[in-house]
């Protein structure tokens, strides 16, 4: 008779477990059809990246979880809430965070004023302190405008901008992108203190380089479909079929 009840109690555990699970999930833009049926999962804590060539879905995936896209079906749960039916501005306030590639900092403000304009979403939001203390180089320009800032400042602000909401799931896209390999590996630093703060990250991201140290399982994207999963223990022994599949 134990059975069922220690099943049910595994269950429960698992699901509480994920933070993201994606299924079946289908994006349109207009008329075009951009992923076709993305399944992957993302478990608390757990640091993963999507990997794939250009045009493989990556972005619109992440775009899709924020759903800002055209339209989109399947089923996106977060923390165990299905989000598919929810507006996009109610998504952040289940804890996610979403980094776009056009950074979308304030340029007239400086940086203190860009830290200091979000809305704290939900407690456990970073103070100013904190920020400064993961990020020094912000510190340094607290009173510079956005104008001012450097490809990779403007990268850290638009990061550090996210965590002062407390988001515990944080979407990057491609923040390495263009950055000089000092900054890379600074934000690199970064993405380790967030995971050990016990973060929830979904990295997209060329650099593969970059993206390998840090990330549990790496999931490769092609022509909108997830086609391959590969774990951290995986990875040296799949690294050449890896380099194939993203024609790196």
């Amino acid at each position: 008779m134990n059975q069922p009840a220690e099943s049910l109690i595994d269950h429960q555990h698992h699901d509480v477990a994920e933070m993201l699970r994606v299924s079946d999930l289908h994006a349109f833009y207009g008329e075009s059809h951009i992923l076709h049926g993305v399944d992957f999962d993302v478990k608390r804590g757990e640091l993963v990246t999507l990997l794939g060539r250009n045009g493989a879905g990556r972005s619109t995936t992440l775009k899709s979880i924020m759903n800002m896209v055209g339209r989109r079906t399947g089923s996106i749960m977060i923390n165990g809430n299905e989000t598919l039916d929810m507006r996009p501005h109610h998504i952040p306030r289940l804890g996610i965070g979403y980094c776009p590639e056009e950074r979308g900092i304030f340029a007239s403000l400086d940086v203190e004023e860009n830290l200091l304009l979000p809305p704290t979403v939900r407690s456990g939001g970073m103070s100013i302190d904190e920020i400064y203390d993961m990020f020094p180089n912000l510190y340094e320009r607290r009173r510079s405008p956005g104008t001012r800032l450097s490809g990779g400042e403007q990268q850290m602000l638009a990061m550090a901008r996210i965590l002062r909401t407390g988001a515990r799931l944080l979407l990057l896209d491609e923040i390495t992108e263009g950055l000089a390999p000092v900054i890379v590996q600074a934000l690199g630093r970064v993405l380790v203190k967030l995971k050990e703060r016990g973060m929830t990250i979904v990295l997209v991201e060329q650099n593969f380089r970059f993206a390998a140290p840090l990330a549990d399982r790496h999931f490769v994207m092609d022509h909108g479909l997830i086609v391959e999963e590969i774990s951290a223990a995986e990875l040296p022994s799949k690294r050449e079929h890896l380099h194939t599949l993203l024609g790196v």
